[in-house]
């Protein structure tokens, strides 16, 4: 059996890694990566941390408006997954990536699998939100990390093909946590554990310039020290508003972190500040409180105990409520599974029938 998974920005890295260690017991594995993230702190960093293989095939989209990234990584994976010839092809979450690999892969007539699938934020204005219900539509195999997720499809009359597996975050926790606490970032950022707040914004629509002055009236509403490893795109619209030097002023900003530093930075951290989806769910994975800068959550659950909180987007004041009413529930269920997401899913792969070419 050969399966093809189709990656390209950090969260799809880091969420290949267990899973191409299991398929490799059951499958030849190749590895895609479409550039969507190309920076070496983007992209390699997490290639070398996780013991992930080189790509076998790369893109090389690079970045762009929404439509030319993706129609670059649907002329590149076309040929790819033809000469490939796969009998699975897997998608994760919902990236532009996700959206091009699900296409090709449909258009093929390739049996596709969607890691993550089932996730709703109910916010169609998300290009997320469109990626994910897309590659659910077209898929054959959906691999839910809840029971939430399995009731979504459910209510969308997608019943078939969905397997309730965990989460493959919760096996990259369980296996990469205790390297990370080895790690010396605390020290060199002169942080004390549970004394500071992590931040990350990097979502389009909090990262244009006009956006910039309400991202600084909330890293200027912490109401502790805060370290924010900034996304080039939010670096780059800080200095073109002119707010670059007072969000240096308002927190420690640091180039992109490899998954083991920024794990490191997560589990010490008395509170976590993000508009991303991976984070959130990373939070809740390590007991750490989440303060979420959007109006909608892909995490309902975590919301529902406690352990999250939403702002309704970049709002200081909102920001500052949450933060003055920061608790630690005493509920922490294992929501996402008990850290065998990867084995489940490499097994129903291995259970799907081999492919005939011309599909």
């Amino acid at each position: 059996m050969k399966v093809v998974s189709v990656v390209g920005n950090r969260p799809q890295f880091i969420k290949a890694a267990p899973l191409a260690a299991a398929l490799a017991a059951v499958a030849d594995h190749v590895l895609v990566h479409t550039g969507q993230h190309y920076d070496a702190e983007l992209s390699q960093i997490f290639f070398d941390e996780l013991g992930l293989a080189p790509p076998d095939h790369e893109i090389e989209a690079g970045s762009g408006s929404h439509a030319g990234q993706t129609a670059a990584m649907l002329t590149g994976l076309e040929p790819v997954l033809t000469a490939e010839r796969p009998d699975v092809v897997l998608v994760y979450g919902d990236t532009n990536s996700t959206l091009a690999g699900a296409l090709v892969a449909a258009k093929l007539r390739l049996r596709l699998g969607h890691v993550e699938s089932g996730l709703r934020s109910f916010d169609r204005a998300m290009p997320e939100e469109v990626n994910r219900v897309v590659a659910d539509v077209v898929s054959d195999l959906r691999f839910c990390p809840s029971e939430t997720a399995v009731r979504n499809l459910t209510a969308e009359g997608i019943t078939d093909g969905v397997h309730l597996v965990g989460d493959v975050m919760v096996d990259v926790a369980r296996t990469f946590a205790p390297a990370a606490r080895r790690s010396d970032v605390l020290e060199r950022l002169d942080l004390e554990p549970g004394g500071y707040a992590l931040v990350t914004v990097h979502r389009q629509s909090n990262t244009s310039p006009e956006a910039m002055p309400a991202l600084v009236a909330v890293l200027e509403a912490i109401d502790r020290p805060a370290v924010f490893p900034i996304h080039p795109r939010t670096r780059g619209a800080l200095e073109a508003a002119g707010l670059l030097g007072r969000a240096e002023a308002a927190a420690t900003l640091t180039p992109p972190l490899g998954y083991l530093e920024f794990t490191a930075l997560l589990l010490s951290a008395a509170v976590c500040l993000t508009d991303s989806g991976g984070v959130q769910k990373e939070a809740y994975l390590h007991r750490v409180p989440c303060i979420t800068l959007r109006d909608t959550s892909e995490w309902v659950e975590t919301i529902e105990l406690g352990w999250n909180r939403l702002t309704g987007g970049l709002d200081a004041t909102a920001a500052a409520v949450a933060l003055a009413g920061l608790v630690r529930p005493d509920a922490h269920p294992p929501l996402y599974g008990d850290g065998d997401a990867s084995a489940r899913i490499a097994e129903v792969v291995a259970a799907a029938p081999l492919a005939s070419w011309p599909p």
